[in-house]
This record gives structure tokens, sequence and C-alpha cells, in this order.
């Protein structure tokens, strides 16, 4: 993903009734695939999609692009996900973006992410003892003091270690709600 796209999404974003930002709107669909939901993109592109405005036909090309680039992020995040390999990374800024923007990020997919689980109906009560521990972390990530959050190597350490993290994470998800039961 490069910084353009996430600048482009972010502004698309804005139209929608939700305005999410890119790592929020990331969260939601990952969480939805993870969770098995059986309309994962449809849902989310109808939650997090901009609406065309009527009769200004600039915004409703920049709206049909977005539409276009969010579809396109759907399927590489599912394909991603659903794959060999690693699987997936969280819709973030670049790495060149300032800490306190990247951390924001990471607090907003966090979230996006809860609340896919919610909109999917699962609980804390449907999850393993080990996922049930990834959904309490992931929601004390949305507790993080951003404010007082400063630039530095040690910042910037654990920052790479939470951006591991969620993808480890939402992927033992996905293998507990989605692939444990289509090999079973």
């Amino acid at each position: 993903m490069t910084a353009t796209l996430y600048q482009r999404l972010a502004q698309g974003l804005s139209g929608s009734p939700l305005a999410p930002s890119p790592g929020e709107a990331h969260g939601i669909l990952c969480g939805l695939i993870c969770a098995g939901h059986p309309q994962a993109e449809a849902t989310w592109l109808a939650d997090v999609a901009p609406q065309v405005p009527v009769g200004d036909l600039l915004a409703e090309a920049a709206v049909r692009q977005c539409r276009t680039e969010l579809d396109d992020l759907a399927k590489r995040t599912r394909s991603d996900i659903e794959g060999p390999g690693l699987g997936f990374s969280p819709l973030l800024p670049p790495d060149e973006a300032p800490l306190r923007e990247r951390a924001t990020a990471v607090y907003d997919w966090c979230r996006g992410f809860l609340y896919a689980l919610g909109v999917a109906g699962v609980g804390e009560r449907d999850l393993s003892d080990q996922t049930r521990e990834v959904f309490r972390d992931f929601a004390e990530l949305t507790r993080m003091d951003l404010q007082a959050l400063d630039e530095g190597e040690d910042n910037e350490d654990a920052l790479t270690e939470i951006v591991e993290f969620l993808w480890v994470a939402a992927m033992l998800v996905y293998e507990e709600r989605v692939a444990a039961r289509e090999g079973a």
C-alpha cells in the first residue's frame, strides 16, 4: 500500500456515514472476515463506503474511485487472510509518518476490529481462552493515551511489536472462527 493510496482513502472515507480512518475501515473489514461473517465485504462496503452526492459530477467521480479502491482493498485483504504465508498487514500510514499518526491508526484499527466482531455477533463468550485474551488485548489497545505518546526509539519499537501482534492475533481469530470450522 502506498502513502498516496492511504491519503486518498482517508479523503474518500470522510464522505462515509461512519467517516472512519483508513485504519479503522480496514480493522472493520478484517474483523468481519476473521469472524466468518457470511457477507463480510458487502456489509463492510455498505458501512464504510462514501455516499454518492447527487448532481456533483466531480464528487461522483471521486466517490466511484474511492469505492473501486475499497473494493480492491477488500479483495486483496480476503486473499491475504485466506492465503498461505504470513497473511495480511494492517492498513496503517507509512513508516515515515509521525509516530502519533501511526499509533492513532493502530488504535483505530483495533476499534474497527472489535466493532466488526460485534456486528458479526461474536462476543467474548464465543471465543476460546486464547482468542478471548486477544479480544481483551485489543480492547486495552483502544485505551492507549495517544496524547502522551512521544517520538522515541522505545515507542517506535513498541509500536512495531504491537503491529506484529495485530496480524498474529487477527489470524488467530480467523483460524478459530473460520478455518477450523471449514476444516471440520
